[in-house]
């Protein structure tokens, strides 16, 4: 059976990102920019945004999963290596 774990952002559009008690702020680049790259970042290490739930309009929890790394390898589910 496939496991999940899961990581949730609260994003500050006025120029905070805080996740397990780490915080980003915005410094000149556009909050838009600055939200992508942040997304980027967790997307590179495997994690994939499944939510947002606003919470006003300045502000919304991001909800993001990828697969449980107790799970991979112990599973067997992991795709065959490609031999190149």
């Amino acid at each position: 059976m496939q496991t999940w774990e899961y990581k949730i952002a609260y994003v500050d559009y006025r120029g905070r990102i805080s996740v397990e008690g780490q915080e980003s702020h915005i410094g000149a680049e556009r909050k838009t920019a600055f939200v992508r790259h942040f997304l980027d970042s967790l997307g590179a290490d495997g994690w994939e945004l499944v939510s947002i739930q606003p919470v006003s309009p300045q502000a919304a929890y991001y909800v993001l999963k990828r697969q449980a790394r107790a799970a991979t390898g112990a599973t067997g589910d992991e795709p065959p290596a490609q031999n190149i």
